[in-house]
Parts: C-alpha cells; sequence; structure tokens
C-alpha cells in the first residue's frame, strides 16, 4: 500500500493526461490490495509506524482530487469506492499525538486551497478535513485566524458547516473554549477589516462569515448551558434538561414525555410539585438511583 501510494497514485491523479490504461492497472492494484476479508483493519493497525504515515496528508489531497473532480470521468466512481478507507488510513490515529498533529498542521493549507475552488463537492470535502484538523490540533485553530481574511470564501465554507452541521460536530470539538475565541477572534477580524477599504465581493464574503461566527457562538453559549442542565439528574432521565427545575430534581419518575418548548407548563400538568424538591436536600442514595 504504501508503494502505491509513494509511486503510482502521482501518476494518475492530479495531471490532466493519465494514460487511461496505466490508470486502469493502478487502480486493480489498490482494489486488490483492500478486497481482503482482513484489510482495513490490518491496514489501520499499521498505518503510523515510526513517526511516518501509509497514506500521508499529501496522497490525501490528490485522493480527494481524484475522488471529487470538477469533471467527472470514467474512473470517478473507482476513486470514491476507494476513497473512504484511503481517508481513514490518512486520518488515522489517537487525537493530540506528535503524528496526527504534524498530520493536521500539513493538511490544513491543502484543505484550505481545495475550498477555494469553484467545486461545491470537493469544498464539502476539504471542510471536514478542515474541521478535523481543529479537532486534531488546537494549533490550527491559530492557523485559521491567521488564514481567514485572505481566504475568506474557504473561511465561509468551514462556518457554514459548523453551523449546519453543529449537532454532529458538537461532540467532537467538546469543550467548545478554543473553537470560541477563535471565533472572537474572527470576529474582531472582520469587524477591522469592513471599518477599512474592502471591495464589494470580500465585504460580503466577511459580513457572511461574521453572520455565522455569530450563530456558532450562540449554540455554543446553548450547548455549554445544556450540558450543566444534565448535572440536576437524580432519576437517570434522559430529559433532565426538559423536566427539572434549575436546583431541583425529579425523584421517582420515569421519562418525560415532553419537550422543551412546552416546559414548564406541561411539567405541571402531568406532575405535581410534590415531585420537585431541592437539589441540594437529595441524599446521596438518592443521586445514586
Amino acid at each position: 500500500m504504501n508503494a502505491w501510494v509513494q509511486y503510482l497514485l502521482p501518476l494518475i491523479s492530479g495531471k490532466a493526461n493519465v494514460n487511461p490504461q496505466s490508470r486502469d492497472l493502478a487502480l486493480q492494484l489498490v482494489e486488490r490490495i483492500l478486497s481482503g476479508p482482513k484489510a482495513r483493519s490490518i491496514l489501520l493497525n499499521g498505518a503510523v509506524r515510526k513517526g511516518e504515515r501509509l497514506v500521508p496528508p499529501s496522497a490525501l489531497d490528490l485522493l480527494m482530487r481524484a475522488t471529487f473532480p470538477a469533471t467527472q470521468i470514467k474512473a470517478t466512481e473507482r476513486f470514491s469506492a476507494i476513497y473512504p478507507t484511503l481517508k481513514e488510513l490518512a486520518l488515522a490515529g489517537s487525537p493530540g499525538t506528535k503524528t496526527t498533529k504534524q498530520a493536521s498542521l500539513q493538511l490544513l493549507p491543502s484543505a484550505v486551497k481545495a475550498l477555494q475552488e469553484s467545486n461545491l463537492e470537493l469544498s464539502k470535502e476539504a471542510a471536514d478535513v478542515f474541521i478535523w484538523c481543529l479537532v486534531q490540533n488546537p494549533e490550527c485553530y491559530k492557523q485559521w485566524e491567521k488564514v481567514h481574511l485572505d481566504n475568506i470564501d474557504a473561511s465561509v465554507a468551514v462556518l457554514r458547516k459548523l453551523s449546519d452541521e453543529w449537532k454532529e460536530y458538537l461532540v467532537k470539538l467538546s469543550p467548545p473554549n478554543t473553537l470560541k475565541v477563535t471565533l472572537k477572534n474572527l470576529r474582531a477580524k472582520n469587524e477591522q477589516a469592513l471599518s477599512g477599504a474592502v471591495d464589494a465581493s470580500n465585504q460580503a464574503a466577511i459580513k457572511e462569515a461574521d453572520k455565522y461566527c455569530k450563530v456558532i457562538l450562540g449554540k455554543c453559549t446553548r450547548g455549554s448551558r445544556l450540558h450543566q442542565g444534565w448535572s440536576f439528574c437524580a432519576h437517570g432521565c434522559s430529559c433532565c434538561w426538559f423536566c427539572c427545575f434549575p436546583g431541583h430534581a425529579v425523584v421517582g419518575l420515569e421519562e418525560a414525555p415532553f419537550n422543551s418548548q412546552q416546559f414548564p407548563s406541561v411539567l405541571l400538568k402531568h406532575y405535581t410539585w410534590r415531585n420537585l424538591i431541592p437539589f441540594q436536600h437529595l441524599s446521596s442514595r438518592a443521586l445514586e438511583t
């Protein structure tokens, strides 16, 4: 696999004129490697060895462009089939490790470059890789701040994806403290840029970026409050944020069949005040049940 990534992949991707027969033979080889029943697990076990990646960041960039080209060719479908596994190999590793941090710093610039291109599918995938970099390495937030205004379209694409798919990324970015700091810094840069001489196209993009920054900051705040709400649970209810008053706990009840918009009127309709007791008065035994 390493030889294929190092020598054959560059020959069959990233070039305008590639011999179709050569590309077919190269793809046959990698397809055969990946077709084994235990191929994925074996490759993942050796995805990172002695600080070297089986699929380096530069290879992932080539694969991403071959899988999401501006104009599809016959081989695009075959690249799409192998891409998920090879991407998994490229991003393998524990968060915070030296090799993962290095990979994130190397991938971020290529993701920014891909985001700047007029290719919707490539942009979506590059935004996902960009956010992966943020999750793996806090230094990537600083890099984002540095390239924000010079690559405003890329920044807008990332912010839009974070906003639209916040529920998916909230867990990965939790706690979002570093993200909140970066968003505030981006807003400061936006304000400074808009106060100066900015052409109309950039002005619109900066305003859009600022709008998404504001939206995501609001979601970060609501997410923090939600986590605080769970601390009042005394009976294992999965809806504690909805069925508990601040400073109180509901005891001896099953899961509450209502949503947050109906709170507290439905709570009062279904349950009496005797079900609510001050949280600080709960015994340790009650908290364990």
